[in-house]
């Protein structure tokens, strides 16, 4: 049955990948091979008109120009009008010019990351100044969902490469700006949720593990900021395995065995803050702590409460 290149389409590539048409409940799946799946990832990820010979060489590495190209020509005619010449598509989804050019995605074709990207620049632009918050939990959660998954995680082409790292790294900044703002709006159990997958991305970010303790902090809930403290301090320890006194993976490690993690905490004189790294003795530990030698204190705005928790 052919595609009826009227209807809205929509191409996924975070997560997983997916071509559907976008109107209606059905969201019929936009049949394609494996090459045309492939053209339409890469152009959906480069946004960009794409020279057809980098397109060949890319998309088909180490196989000669000549044939890389024919595969090219036999996606491009597969591919349900999805993939057309810069210039514009012929009204049948043919290409007018298989010889050279560039290819585009279709102008009608949405695709998520442009949307999970426009969410970033909103999320940026919101932490540098006065800007909006997401305006309901609802929102927040969708904007959180949105911004969860890499570019196709797990195929192992080399173009993918540097694309998946640079918005993982800008997903990774918005789901932290996102907790941030949200807590700064006095919405602290919405910030927990971003912040929690920004950990769950990137367990040993620093700055990811900050804004998930700084998000239960805020919200009261002392526990599990401890418990995310020492969670973060066992995985540096496990990860970097430096001794007591030397030097690993970037992190110090002071004469005691111990990281300096206490940056993590907020020293915010309204908040409780952990200074002393003593743990609490066994049976007194917040469920998911770790127990060891000597008390724990907790001290609120700089002075010791004298209260182990």
């Amino acid at each position: 049955m052919p595609v009826d290149h009227r209807r809205p389409r929509r191409v996924t590539v975070l997560g997983s990948f997916s071509a559907t048409t976008a109107d209606g409940p059905a969201h019929d799946p936009v049949p394609l091979g494996p090459d045309a799946t492939r053209l339409v990832a890469y152009l959906a990820v480069h946004r960009r008109p794409q020279r057809r010979a980098t397109l060949a060489a890319d998309l088909w590495p180490g196989i000669p120009a000549p044939a890389a190209r024919a595969l090219l020509d036999e996606a491009v005619a597969t591919a349900a009008g999805l993939a057309v010449p810069a210039g514009g598509s012929h009204p049948d989804g043919a290409d007018p010019d298989p010889a050279g050019g560039s290819l585009v995605l279709a102008g009608d074709v949405a695709v998520d990351l442009d949307a999970a990207l426009q969410l970033v620049r909103t999320l940026t632009d919101a932490a540098r100044g006065p800007g909006r918050v997401p305006a309901d939990a609802a929102a927040s959660a969708a904007a959180t969902a949105a911004l969860a998954a890499d570019v196709l995680p797990g195929d192992p082409a080399a173009w993918l490469a540097v694309e998946r790292e640079r918005f993982r790294q800008l997903r990774l900044n918005a789901l932290e700006e996102l907790s941030g703002l949200l807590g700064a709006a006095g919405r602290h159990a919405e910030a927990v949720a971003p912040a929690r997958e920004a950990v769950r991305a990137a367990p040993s970010r620093e700055s990811a593990r900050r804004a998930l303790v700084e998000a239960h902090l805020a919200q009261g809930d002392i526990a599990e900021a401890v418990a995310q403290y020492d969670a973060y301090s066992a995985l540096l320890r496990t990860s970097v395995g430096a001794g007591a006194g030397g030097v690993g993976g970037g992190f110090a490690v002071g004469p005691d065995g111990t990281f300096g993690l206490d940056g993590l905490l907020p020293p915010v004189p309204a908040w409780p803050v952990l200074r002393d790294r003593r743990p609490l003795p066994a049976g007194l530990a917040p469920a998911g702590t770790r127990a060891a030698r000597g008390p724990r204190r907790l001290v609120s705005g700089g002075a010791a409460s004298g209260t182990a928790r």
